[in-house]
């Protein structure tokens, strides 16, 4: 993997969110909506991390030492060195799991109350299990492999619209997605952006637009979004192609 890039500290617009010096976190990122959904908790939580890119585009995720944090060989992970317990480090994959870890841990945009608690997490796994990945065969038969299947381009492409439509209905309930903004927000966010490239016209869901707009304007998600700008090349050539599709 390539060398990480230098260790981003607590923001001092957070700080005395968490009691304590905190041990870097060690995220292993690369810039996809994923992968930012992290960046931006760890940028609004004031957790210092590190960030260990990953480059999915040359199998860098296939290597041994990345194998050993995230065995489904997909990013985000991170290692956390200094667990609550105070035992030795831990390794957790899956931006999922990975949200409700660091929420957990840190309190940060994680509601107190139960009730509150459950709502924010069905629309995290809402997210999980259908935004995100329906996003991602969109993307997949929309751009990169478009013509190829005009049936996989309008099954994906119908269901993502689908999908925007549950999400707009949701936002015209509340102002965020789980009632004040919270990790449902942050899970949700980088994947509304990333519509930008299916050409989804948010003229059509204005309680989205929006949401998109205040979630858009907060600093720490404007730090978070930024973060690994500049790793990701902006066309996949013949070698990212054939990790990324072809590889097993």
């Amino acid at each position: 993997m390539a060398a990480g890039l230098p260790a981003r500290d607590a923001h001092p617009g957070a700080a005395g969110r968490i009691e304590g010096a905190m041990a870097p976190i060690d995220l292993y990122f690369w810039p996809t909506p994923n992968g930012k959904k992290l960046s931006i908790y760890l940028e609004e939580a004031a957790v210092p991390y590190r960030v260990l890119p990953v480059n999915i585009g040359r199998g860098e995720q296939f290597e041994p030492s990345f194998l050993a944090v995230s065995p489904n060989n997909r990013i985000p992970a991170i290692v956390d060195h200094d667990p609550v317990d105070g035992g030795a480090p831990i390794s957790i994959f899956e931006s999922g799991a990975i949200l409700l870890y660091l929420a957990e841990k840190t309190g940060h945009l994680w509601p107190a109350d139960a009730r509150t608690r459950t709502r924010v997490t069905q629309w995290l796994m809402w997210q999980m299990s259908g935004l995100g990945p329906m996003m991602g065969q969109a993307s997949h038969f929309r751009v990169y492999a478009k013509g190829k299947s005009e049936y996989g381009e309008e099954r994906y492409g119908h269901e993502v619209e689908r999908l925007f439509r549950v999400l707009d209905g949701r936002l015209a309930e509340a102002p965020f997605v789980g009632g004040d903004y919270s990790i449902a927000d942050i899970a949700c966010y980088p994947w509304v952006v990333a519509g930008d490239r299916l050409g989804l016209d948010l003229g059509h869901y204005a309680n989205v637009a929006r949401w998109r707009e205040a979630v858009g304007a907060r600093p720490a998600v404007q730090r978070g979004m930024a973060v690994g700008q500049e790793l990701a090349a902006p066309v996949l050539d013949d070698e990212a192609r054939r990790v990324l599709f072809e590889r097993r």
